[in-house]
């Protein structure tokens, strides 16, 4: 459901809203923080959103640079929702991921490493058994 002009919305509802924070308190604790700014400078999370604003948004994953195109009610679908907001984010930016480390991990644990073997562990109950 899009506002009408004459309502106010949250900034941090917003972000919220619009599916760049998971939760309503991260969008807060990220104003809180300083990681949303507009015109270089850092925004409470109480700001009012108007139509056309740009904002500096900086999350764990990436940096975003979002112009306010619509004002969003309430948490709608990612595909309904980034139509209330346009992505000017530069292109180098928007690669920016986490970096992944030189070897990832594959779920298997290396050979004669970490849990013992179903050998090992009958031998040991073998002499625990003894004593």
């Amino acid at each position: 459901m899009e506002k009408s002009t004459t309502e106010k919305l949250r900034i941090d509802k917003y972000l919220w809203s619009i599916r760049i924070f998971k939760t309503r308190s991260l969008a807060t604790d990220a104003c809180d923080a300083g990681r949303v700014k507009m015109n270089e400078q850092s925004l409470k999370p109480s700001k009012s959103v108007n139509v056309g604003d740009i904002y500096d948004i900086r999350t764990s994953d990436r940096i975003w640079k979002i112009k306010v195109t619509g004002l969003l009610l309430s948490r709608k679908a990612y595909s309904e929702a980034v139509n209330f907001y346009e992505d000017l984010t530069p292109p180098e930016e928007k690669g920016v991921e986490k970096a992944l480390p030189a070897s990832f991990y594959t779920g298997k644990r290396l050979s004669k490493v970490g849990r013992p073997t179903k050998k090992q562990r009958r031998g040991w109950d073998d002499i625990m058994d003894e004593l």
